[in-house]
């Protein structure tokens, strides 16, 4: 039997990415002003959050299944891209390629967001249930996986969408 109560770093995490992913879901209903101030709320958050769990000297060597269909990323996605309209593209300008290009490379808000929805997803769903051992497992490799990866699509959301509520 496992005695061990989840820290509050991971509580905090479970907390945010489940009203991440609540936000995403939500877009339409939302509108566009309303999940722009959610994205924006939540985002530094998350990435704080991210940044407060503890990382042990061995690192982690989970993998999470991936628990979302491509059916269902692709309606998150298109709903945030409904609300964001005209706004939805911006220029990425820390895309690796964009040094060797003379013409600009856009990104869009919907498939970012909706990146960040399925990793968010994805570690709801391992840590459903799980004990708690599973659980910090889980959270350690979804901070594994920000470093590597997802913290600058997170970043560049933020900012293209920082840009849009504050133009």
């Amino acid at each position: 039997m496992d005695n061990r109560q989840l820290s509050n770093n991971t509580l905090t995490l479970i907390a945010l990415c489940n009203e991440y992913c609540h936000t995403a879901e939500q877009a339409r209903e939302l509108g566009r002003d309303g999940f722009i101030d959610a994205i924006l709320r939540l985002l530094p958050r998350i990435y704080i959050a991210v940044g407060d769990v503890r990382q042990s000297p061995d690192g982690s060597d989970m993998y999470m299944q991936e628990a979302l269909d491509e059916d269902y990323y692709d309606s998150v996605r298109c709903g945030i891209e409904s609300v964001m309209g005209e706004d939805d593209t911006y220029l990425d300008v820390f895309e690796e390629d964009m040094k060797y290009s003379d013409t600009p490379i856009s990104a869009s808000v919907a498939e970012g967001c909706a990146d960040l929805f399925q990793v968010f997803y994805n570690y709801l769903e391992t840590v459903r249930e799980a004990p708690t051992e599973l659980v910090e497992e889980a959270t350690e490799t979804l901070r594994e996986d920000f470093a590597q990866y997802w913290a600058r699509t997170l970043c560049n959301v933020l900012r293209a969408v920082n840009a849009v509520r504050y133009r």
